[in-house]
């Protein structure tokens, strides 16, 4: 099954919009001899390989590192942090990514499609960049909760985007319906994100406000 290309383009540095670094939806053209089928379609209740289409694969090959990125940070977290809620937060965030790693790999592998890693040392819009995560390794305290509030904040937000491009386009309900559990709990994390740590508000001289 031919999968189009996503854009690799540079993680977002410090202190920048996520919103200008997302990319259009995963959503791809189906291989040949698939159907073209949205949302409504009959044909997402199956779970066998024929049941997905391009975009369902796209958007699982993409995830899993995605996620796994997001993991790494997370990981980071306990020896590193000041802040106990954050600490909280970033512990609750990698135990859910590390359930999505299986559940992704999972329905990988119902695809019929290998993990050919097509994303391997890319950084993407929304991924935690290679360099984030060095330079949060070589941090601690509000140095890295800033990097870690601000790489959070992009991966969910990305996370949201791809999600509902793959509950739009997609065709198996494995993916569809994985990509809407994704999508939820994103959700949920990114409300309590912005609680701990809301977005700073730019001020007038250009800078963000303390």
């Amino acid at each position: 099954m031919a999968l189009s290309a996503v854009g690799c383009t540079a993680q977002p540095t410090a202190g920048t919009s996520t919103a200008a670094a997302t990319p259009p939806s995963v959503a791809t053209s189906p291989a040949a001899g698939a159907s073209s089928t949205t949302g409504g379609s009959s044909a997402t209740g199956g779970s066998s390989a024929s049941a997905f289409n391009a975009t369902d694969t796209a958007w699982i090959l993409l995830m899993i590192p995605m996620t796994e990125r997001a993991r790494r940070l997370t990981d980071l977290a306990p020896s590193r942090t000041e802040d106990p809620a954050l600490a909280a937060l970033a512990a609750k965030t990698g135990a859910a990514l590390r359930g999505d790693l299986r559940r992704l790999r999972t329905v990988l592998r119902s695809s019929g499609v290998p993990d050919t890693h097509p994303h391997e040392g890319h950084d993407m819009p929304g991924m935690v960049g290679l360099g984030t995560l060095d330079e949060a390794a070589a941090a601690t305290g509000p140095a890295f909760d800033r990097i870690l509030g601000e790489a959070l904040r992009a991966h969910f937000t990305q996370s949201r985007t791809l999600c509902a491009g793959e509950q739009a386009q997609g065709r198996a309900g494995q993916a569809k319906d994985l990509a809407a559990a994704i999508a939820r709990r994103t959700a949920q994390q990114l409300s309590l994100l912005d609680e701990l740590r809301p977005i700073r508000s730019a001020t007038p001289g250009g800078g963000t406000a303390p």
